[in-house]
């Protein structure tokens, strides 16, 4: 029976459902496996089904396919719909954005709006560009505005406090346009340690302003109570600022609101001004996102580094992922009215992929290649076609998003479809995790590294492809374990070839240019955004930085994040041998040598 089958899990990722999802009893016993998991979701999700009149065999058989997916690692669904499908909470969406009007009544109900969500397990994004300016005239009192940064302070300290669904800290989207008259402040916001630590940070650039910094112009900052242009300031001063305090700390990011609204399919009911916390989906006021990744590295078949690809497994993939989606909708439990009422008006969900790297590997592609470029523009764009296909059906099947009629799908021709957009690309962290792969279309960021995660917890993690091929090689001990996650590179490893070697290159090692390419073909065929870091070396310059800014407007993505190793006091993936200590690692390699099934290993500090 599918109902008996036991997910093949890491040590890891058995470690990371006990400590968030499987369910406990009041006394904290928990009474979930993994299994019962993935069955308590599927069935929660093909539920919805009934709604669209599928008779009772038929949901049994959707809720069978569901579980499928998730048992063997081909497809997850984003964390809140794993830790509350079927649960008390059932709030299912991964992060939702909540307009912020200028007065104060209107910020402290945002305030409290994000507060129910965080602690459904949701996430927020917030534009504060309403706001008026530190300094600015509040009639009502006489008095002077302190501006948005100081209420963000606020939102803040709200989160530090609230946890969501009891699990994990909530996450925030901060976002400034770059006109406003706080904007340097808004830039320099994270440069103290521990200031505004539950947000990510993003200005919202237009493209006048990069036409500016271009041109070595000024541009106009405007108060946004009034209208009015109060300064001018060169644009290629602010941008340094931008870049220095980027380089310096990984923040702010940047996102290009124009090609956001450009791209946008319901810009007729209004403009984007935010995103969803790691800014992979720009959204309305009230909007969620609800998000799944398909497992890349399940779908290629064949010897390892002669693999191919199985289009028609994908394929396959898509279609159900999409109605997986789809039924979130319909099967979740909305914190707030307005964000049922958001959702069911535009029905945005977002497919994306993870084991980006693994599959390459699989298939003997190094990731800084044009042969990676090329292939994997190649898979998003099989995934878009796909899975428009797969929403215009349902669409014909069960009725188009109602915000359908005028949005950019009935512009290009399209009779139906049930999702204003369909495919993303997220970060996937900790379902990458449960998953065994690599996260989103990032490359391995070392081939052994510790992943910081849960509180304190840590986690060694080592690519069991590597491993692969130095036991093939016979070169794999437990020394070679201890030297390559000191540097998390094996670049002098003695007895691999120069082709393995560059087929193991890590996210350091691979150029600032290649990783804004490869960011740059995956977005091309998303309908939402791409989230993905674009990771540099401690030694990494600011001039590496603003070629990576100026390269992703220039290329049309949506957004870019860099983040220059160490440029925080803590950071979720750390190598080096400061981070652990030798034995340590000798005794994460017995695990190895033992047969740890995806080459990841639970570690907890000494």
């Amino acid at each position: 029976m599918t109902a008996d089958i036991a997910p093949k899990l890491t040590q890891n990722a058995q470690q990371v459902l006990e400590t968030r999802y499987l369910l406990r009893d009041k006394s904290g016993r928990l009474i979930e496996t993994p299994a019962q998991l993935f069955r308590r979701v599927a069935r929660t999700i093909a539920a919805a089904e009934k709604k669209h009149g599928a008779s009772p065999a038929a949901v049994k058989r959707w809720e069978d396919l569901f579980f499928a997916m998730m048992v063997h690692g081909e497809f997850l669904p984003n964390t809140p719909t794993l830790m509350n499908a079927g649960a008390s909470l059932g709030q299912l969406s991964a992060c939702f954005v909540i307009p912020v009007k200028d007065s104060v009544s209107d910020i402290f109900d945002a305030l409290k709006a994000a507060a129910e969500i965080h602690k459904s397990g949701g996430g927020t994004g917030f534009d504060f560009s309403d706001l008026r300016p530190r300094g600015d005239l509040v009639s009502s009192t006489g008095g002077t505005a302190s501006g948005p940064v100081s209420f963000m302070h606020i939102f803040d300290a709200v989160t530090d406090v609230i946890r969501q669904g009891g699990k994990r800290r909530g996450a925030n989207m901060g976002v400034l346009r770059v006109d406003h008259p706080d904007i340097v402040e808004f830039i320099e916001a994270k440069m103290r340690e521990e200031c505004l630590r539950n947000f990510n940070v993003s200005v919202s650039i237009t493209d006048a302003f990069m036409r500016a910094v271009m041109a070595g112009r000024t541009y106009k900052l405007i108060d946004p109570r009034n209208g009015q242009v109060v300064s001018q300031r060169p644009a290629r001063e602010v941008f340094d600022k931008i870049v220095y305090s980027a380089w310096r700390t990984g923040d702010p990011g940047i996102l290009f609101i124009d090609e956001i609204n450009r791209r946008n399919p319901t810009r007729h009911i209004g403009r984007i001004a935010s995103t969803n916390p790691c800014g992979e989906v720009p959204l309305h006021p009230w909007e969620s996102c609800n998000l799944g990744s398909i497992n890349l590295a399940k779908v290629v078949v064949g010897e390892p580094m002669r693999a191919k690809i199985d289009w028609n497994k994908l394929r396959g993939l898509v279609h159900d992922a999409v109605r997986f989606l789809d039924d979130i909708i319909d099967a979740n439990r909305f914190p707030l009215e307005q964000c049922a009422e958001a959702a069911q008006a535009n029905r945005r969900i977002g497919l994306g992929v993870m084991g980006f790297a693994e599959a390459l590997i699989h298939l003997g592609v190094p990731y800084d290649s044009d042969e990676a470029l090329a292939l994997g523009a190649k898979i998003m764009a099989f995934i878009e076609k796909e899975g428009h296909g797969a929403s215009a059906k349902l669409g014909q099947d069960r009725g188009s998003f109602p915000n359908f009629k005028g949005s950019l799908w009935q512009a290009a021709g399209y009779r139906h479809m049930r999702n204003a957009t369909v495919t993303t690309i997220a970060p996937t962290g900790t379902i990458s995790v449960i998953a065994g792969c690599s996260s989103g279309i990032e490359p391995l960021f070392a081939i052994s590294y510790v992943r910081n995660v849960l509180e304190g917890q840590h986690l060694v993690e080592t690519t069991p492809l590597f491993q692969a091929v130095a036991t093939r090689r016979g070169i794999w001990s437990d020394r070679m374990a201890v030297e390559i996650a000191a540097t998390g590179s094996v670049q002098e490893v003695k007895g691999l070839s120069v082709a393995e070697k560059r087929l193991f290159r890590t996210a350091h090692e691979i150029s600032v240019d290649k990783h804004v390419r490869m960011q740059a073909a995956f977005q091309r065929h998303t309908d939402n955004a791409v989230s993905k870091t674009i990771n540099l070396p401690e030694a990494a310059s600011q001039a590496d930085v603003r070629r990576a800014y100026l390269d992703a407007w220039k290329m049309k993505c949506k957004g870019i994040t860099v983040y220059r190793y160490g440029s925080k006091p803590q950071q979720v993936l750390t190598i080096g041998p400061n981070q652990f200590h030798k034995r340590d690692l000798v005794s994460v390699d017995t695990e190895f040598a033992g047969g740890c099934t995806a080459g990841i290993c639970a570690y907890t500090p000494t």
